[in-house]
């Protein structure tokens, strides 16, 4: 099992951890019974790289006097203020003194870099509860969320779009004439507590604020077990509180709308059909997609739908897809599996249909 994109915080509180204990070690242990001194930087070289997306290593190369005989040693780390003929301290082992560590500036750095990120971290944990807790206060989110029940009137076509190349990105849904019809738009970017989001509906004149989690990937590497794509909505699994609320996902992979393969969708709430969606290019307008070109227009861009449906009150249809398009998942239990068996039995079923065996 591995995972990725674990949630930031978590991520967060174990790097200032390993900060701390690294900086403690080199501050309190890598150095016990040395002795200090100055020493004076002769070097800088530049290692070369065998890759040319490495990180570029260096040789700290420092001359100093222990008993009035001269050492030149490399040091054991490097810091963009080096430069040659500066001073800087080093501990040294008196028992050989070739052998020296760069004193204790780098190790109670460490340790304040660690202490600050883990300060930082339980503010935002501690935060992100209070955010939550006031929005209780003041609207229905959550597990106590409730909505509409499905209001179907004629099929229309809708349009799902993403907002892409910030990290402070939306999502909507437009109708043909590419009038805004329900969006969610990102009202507080944070690394470490969850998004806030205000939800318009501008056909029903509605605004209602939410919290919605860092997106979280378990991965797990057996034929037997699916990946889970996920994130926090006001403080509930997305996918739980959409089952929770009625909604269930029929997906298969397929063509369709002169794309590439794609994922298509049919959703439902308590077996009602709410929608026919398909993922599309970035170009989600026919006449957008005409405009640039046969492959731009065929490749499927995650966070991009066409929409058909009946369905009048669009906020659980949007939810849905905010869910598919923020974490990338084709099926509605977070992960691929479903939607690959879907696709495999679609398929036997049309050529049973067509009389093949």
């Amino acid at each position: 099992m591995s995972i990725k994109g674990v949630r930031v915080r978590y991520f967060a509180i174990v790097l200032a951890i390993i900060a701390i204990i690294f900086g403690s070690y080199l501050t309190f242990f890598q150095s016990k019974g040395f002795e200090k001194t100055t020493a004076t930087i002769v070097s800088v070289e530049e290692l070369q790289k065998e890759f040319d997306d490495e990180d570029t290593d260096y040789d700290v190369t420092v001359e100093y006097t222990v008993n009035g005989q001269k050492y030149m040693e490399k040091l054991d780390y490097y810091s963009p203020f080096f430069k040659v003929g500066k001073s800087i301290d080093i501990r040294y082992d008196p028992n050989d003194p070739s052998v020296i560590h760069g004193g204790t500036g780098f190790g109670i750095y460490g340790i304040v870099v660690g202490v600050v990120i883990l300060v930082v971290t339980i503010i935002s944990i501690i935060r992100g509860r209070q955010s939550l807790q006031k929005l209780k206060e003041f609207e229905t989110v959550g597990k106590d969320a409730t909505y509409p029940a499905p209001f179907l009137g004629e099929e229309r076509e809708l349009y799902f779009l993403t907002d892409l190349g910030t990290p402070k990105y939306g999502h909507r849904i437009e109708d043909a004439d590419r009038h805004v019809l329900i969006e969610a738009k990102m009202t507080k970017y944070t690394l470490t507590a969850p998004f806030g989001f205000d939800l318009i509906d501008h056909v029903n004149g509605k605004t209602t604020a939410h919290l919605v989690g860092h997106e979280e990937t378990t991965e797990w590497n057996m034929i037997l077990f699916d990946n889970h794509c996920t994130f926090q909505f006001d403080g509930e699994d997305i996918w739980k509180h959409l089952k929770r609320n009625g909604i269930r996902v029929d997906s298969s992979f397929g063509g369709g709308s002169g794309k590439l393969v794609g994922v298509n969708y049919t959703i439902y709430r308590d077996d009602i059909e709410l929608a026919r969606v398909e993922s599309t290019s970035q170009y989600v307008h026919e006449e957008d997609a005409a405009v640039h070109g046969k492959i731009g227009s065929m490749v499927p861009i995650s966070g991009f739908f066409r929409i058909w449906t009946r369905e009048q009150n669009l906020e659980l249809l949007f939810l849905t897809l905010l869910a598919f398009a923020r974490t990338g998942a084709s099926a509605d239990t977070g992960g691929n599996y479903k939607t690959i068996f879907n696709t495999f039995k679609n398929q036997v079923n049309k050529r049973k249909e067509n009389g093949e065996q």
